[in-house]
């Protein structure tokens, strides 16, 4: 979300020569729009450009990839019309809509909104005028500027950004558990799941390769006793080492009973999947199966299961955010920029940020993966953004609600419209920019450093 800034006089911001108060998303000034025959040609060129980008990354291997970048920043641009929809349901004065930054590509005017497409595809923004008290504008326009909507317009306006960030990840995580099924692990794994491998042994075939288990068998009971969770079931095998089991299989509808004997992981080496589990300190029982990791729900049941996990993941990601900014967190980030070796091996409660090339490796392995790592990743990263933006730090959208309510509180107080003086907070403006940029920097060379060793 951003600010006119065609009418900003220098006069006005003595106290930021630099012109850093605009919001992140603004140019120096504003373009003539296209028009006319020039204009469906811009339009034109701009759909051959994307349709020849997408058939050489097709061609490179790596289409999917780049349709998925594709819809990430498609969410960016979601975020600033979240931004647009409500300055315009408040009749705040909109004057640009663009996706993308630097020079224009295509665009076209409609009423007193020009919406187009610039050359940099990083996201958008939309121009809002009179954001705050430091940008002049014109009189006639002054009644709808932001800044003298009531409280409660100026927060839907900033909130709306983050909101759709939020929606966009529910609505992702709803399509995860209702269609691909859900990987993310916040559902339990059932334990009649079917088997999808068998692991062997270094020197020999393991438990569940000698007992005749195959692909596919679900598991329905263990030396009697049924299992709600996969979980629950490998805890009562791990329990049983060098013990011969009787196992209850349903293959293809027919019941039948197998009779591994486990093996103990102290004593054996694991081929397979189960291969990462072989490292233990105690006794420990080992067939060899895994079972399918997917749990698919119903459409009523997966509603409140987007739920649950959009709540999960937003909690997880405000924890890590706390950590980050502990003293232990920020020691721990310095100590992953100064090693590589603590870089390439985190523990487990470090926190970093993902950089635009990491977000990109990122969804390149889940593309690989399949759709349901797909759409968690996308939930989790729309979740991130939206929490991120409501960090109560202008630029961010934040820093515009913290605003908003200090002025509805000073303007209750004294019982007539106050407006906060935004020149003062400019050295924590400056501080905030900083710190954006040095987490931006240093989380594209650990990035870059990670790719390249």
């Amino acid at each position: 979300m951003t600010t006119d800034n065609a009418a900003v006089s220098r006069q006005a911001l003595p106290g930021d020569p630099l012109g850093l108060v605009r919001h992140h998303g603004e140019d120096a000034g504003p373009e003539a729009p296209l028009d006319g025959r020039s204009d469906r040609w811009a339009l034109v060129r701009l759909v051959l450009f994307v349709a020849a980008v997408l058939a050489a990354a097709y061609a490179a291997g790596v289409g999917e990839t780049v349709l998925l970048v594709g819809f990430l920043v498609a969410c960016i641009v979601l975020h600033e019309l979240g931004h647009f929809l409500t300055a315009k349901a408040a009749r705040m004065k909109v004057t640009e809509f663009f996706v993308g930054f630097g020079p224009r590509l295509w665009s076209v005017r409609r009423g007193e909104t020009e919406y187009g497409v610039k050359a940099l595809p990083l996201g958008g923004y939309c121009r809002i005028v009179g954001m705050t008290n430091l940008e002049e504008v014109d009189p006639a326009d002054e009644d709808r500027t932001y800044r003298q909507r009531p409280v409660w317009r100026r927060l839907t306006v900033a909130v709306a950004g983050s909101c759709m960030h939020f929606l966009i990840a529910f609505a992702v995580l709803f399509a995860m558990f209702a269609g691909t099924g859900d990987v993310s692990g916040y559902l339990p794994v059932p334990a009649d799941s079917p088997i999808v491998a068998i692991d062997g042994l270094a020197h020999g075939p393991s438990p569940a390769q000698q007992a005749g288990f195959r692909l596919g068998d679900r598991v329905e009971a263990v030396d009697g006793h049924h299992f709600a969770t996969f979980a629950a079931m490998r805890e009562f095998i791990v329990a049983r080492p060098d013990t011969r089991l009787a196992v209850e299989v349903d293959r293809h509808g027919h019941l039948l009973t197998l009779h591994p004997r486990t093996v103990n992981l102290q004593q054996v080496e694991v081929r397979g999947v189960g291969a990462a589990a072989t490292r233990v300190s105690k006794p420990t029982g080992f067939i060899g199966f895994e079972v399918s990791s997917v749990v698919h729900s119903s459409l009523g049941a997966s509603v409140l299961n987007a739920a649950g996990d959009w709540w999960h993941i937003a909690s997880a990601t405000l924890g890590a955010f706390g950590r980050l900014l502990t003293l232990h967190g920020i020691q721990s980030y310095l100590h992953l920029l100064s090693s590589a070796k603590a870089a390439a091996h985190p523990g487990p409660r470090s926190v970093r940020f993902e950089s635009p090339v990491g977000i990109v490796v990122l969804l390149h392995r889940a593309a690989g993966a399949g759709l349901a790592w797909v759409l968690y990743l996308l939930a989790a990263i729309n979740l991130s953004l939206g929490i991120f933006n409501l960090v109560p730090l202008l630029p961010l959208d934040g820093g515009h609600v913290v605003i908003a309510v200090y002025e509805g509180i000073r303007g209750a107080l004294s019982r007539r419209p106050y407006h906060a003086d935004v020149r003062k907070l400019l050295p924590v403006f400056y501080l905030a920019i900083a710190l954006i940029a040095f987490l931006g920097i240093s989380s594209l060379f650990l990035d870059i450093r990670q790719l390249a060793t």
